[in-house]
């Protein structure tokens, strides 16, 4: 038997998974899951990192005391945020979080001076406002950023404090708008005309190789062997959650569905057309080669910022009682652009969901199940303008939408999508995640079959999705969805 630890840090919670393979059957226990919150210093907004590492101790600490051997360790997390290490290897502060406003209007700027073709010709990644990138250079001249000798983002940071090596997985690289994707190499020519030293990038590894083992204080304070590898899997919570899709031949687009929703289709070589620029669509680097080409859909951050509007307003709510009275409710009573950056930020989401409504004419939602309702109905609209663009542009036909991670259990968003997308959705695993990152691990020990296809092939054997067949009034979703695309185009 074989069993890895995968830990997996989201942008609201993270969670440390024991996965156990023997003789071609896993089985997942979960030893740890914990808040992961933000906090608010000086006007500006922070991870905190350090809590986040020691809750990663104490699922590590849960499993040095209840699993016995464990064969590997693996990290993966959300994209784009980074520790910056001085020349003696301490942290510099704490990352700052991607929904800070401190990078506001550099996007705008570097766009405007006319970069965007040749940054886009080069990473292939879209234009967001938090890219590491724009993130390094709103702190062009800080002292901090003067004071670094070595960037790290954030699974590669806690790989570093765990084993002492420093080093960068691709896949996470990949989105810092800072790689060439067509060499799987720093874009050091583009990184020096930015004023940013190829020397504060660590050295590249890949999914599978060895990123060495615990330290010896780590090994003491978790009870694990001081010979546990640590091993790099795909560091990017979506090339993970990719690798975890049961997915069958048919070829296939994919949602991994959480705060954010990632929606696209795998690819065996980036598309870097101007109308792909022009979409908004990213070319990240996946397992073995892949390209994950997608678009980042705000998701269900709407849901989770409105839930916590509700509770620290008083307001009771029940999230299963939500979403069975938004059933009831009316289809697309209102339709609003859930990638509107006015709804980035944290904030009165219900408040600010009203007030989109009412810009555009439309009654806005006069309960929490409507907003909801009106999230829900609008995330799934996306999800099919995502789809059908990643089809079209990359000229890949699929017949069959998988949605995988946390939004795979909220059956209403799996049929809505399935309604709007007018193609069957097979949801789950909700933990494809931890899955897809404990496979690496055990694809690199032997234990499990040599290919993406072999590795999903074993996932749907024993986790095999729910499926939900598209249904409702078509000519309804077709017109909400050209009505939302206005919206997105301005």
């Amino acid at each position: 038997m074989t069993s890895v630890l995968a830990i997996d840090l989201g942008a609201a919670s993270g969670r440390v998974g024991l996965v156990r393979i023997d003789r071609g059957r896993l089985a997942l226990t979960e030893l740890g899951r914990f808040a992961n919150i933000p906090v608010s210093v000086g006007g500006t907004l922070y991870w905190d990192v350090l809590r986040l590492y020691r809750s990663v101790l104490d699922g590590l600490r849960a499993a040095g005391a209840t699993a016995g051997q464990v064969d590997s360790i693996g990290v993966d997390s959300w994209a784009v945020d980074y520790g910056l290490l001085d020349a003696d290897g301490a942290l510099l502060g704490n990352p700052i979080h991607y929904r800070d406003r401190g990078s506001d209007g550099v996007l705008s700027r570097v766009l405007a001076e006319g970069h965007g073709p040749e940054l886009y010709a080069v990473t292939g990644i879209q234009f967001l406002p938090f890219n590491t990138l724009y993130q390094l250079l709103a702190r062009t001249g800080s002292a901090q950023l003067a004071a670094a000798s070595t960037l790290l983002l954030i699974p590669d940071l806690m790989t570093y404090w765990l084993t002492g090596t420093v080093r960068a997985e691709l896949t996470n690289a990949s989105t810092t708008q800072l790689l060439d994707v067509r060499t799987g190499r720093w874009a050091s020519d583009l990184t020096r005309r930015f004023g940013i030293p190829p020397a504060l990038l660590a050295p590249l590894c890949r999914p599978g190789d060895r990123a060495g083992h615990l330290l010896g204080e780590v090994a003491a304070t978790t009870g694990l062997a001081r010979e546990t590898p640590v091993t790099a899997v795909g560091s990017h919570d979506t090339a993970s959650a990719v690798v975890g899709i049961p997915a069958a031949a048919e070829p296939f687009a994919y949602i991994s569905c959480g705060t954010w929703s990632l929606v696209g289709v795998e690819l065996d070589r980036p598309v870097l057309t101007a109308a792909s620029r022009v979409a908004g669509f990213t070319n990240e680097a996946g397992v073995d080669g892949t390209v994950r080409y997608l678009r980042n859909v705000m998701g269900l951050w709407l849901l989770q910022e409105s839930l916590r509007v509700w509770s620290a307003g008083g307001i009771r709510v029940d999230l299963g009682e939500l979403l069975r009275l938004a059933g009831r409710l009316r289809p697309l009573s209102a339709i609003i652009d859930p990638d509107d950056q006015a709804l980035l930020p944290p904030g009165d989401m219900p408040a600010r969901i009203a007030e989109s409504c009412l810009n555009t004419g439309q009654p806005p939602p006069d309960s929490p199940a409507a907003t909801v309702r009106c999230i829900l109905d609008n995330l799934a609209l996306a999800h099919h303008r995502a789809v059908t663009d990643a089809c079209r542009l990359s000229g890949r036909d699929v017949g069959v939408l998988h949605l995988v991670g946390g939004g795979s259990r909220n059956e209403l968003l799996c049929q809505l999508t399935a309604d709007a997308c007018g193609l069957p959705v097979e949801a789950g695993p909700a933990e494809a995640t931890l899955l897809g990152n404990a496979l690496v691990q055990a694809r690199a020990l032997g234990a499990v079959g040599d290919d993406l296809p072999a590795m999903r092939s074993l996932l749907r054997r024993q986790l095999p999705p729910r499926r939900y067949e598209p249904g409702g009034d078509r000519a309804a979703w077709q017109r909400a969805a050209s009505i939302q695309s206005q919206l997105a185009d301005g």
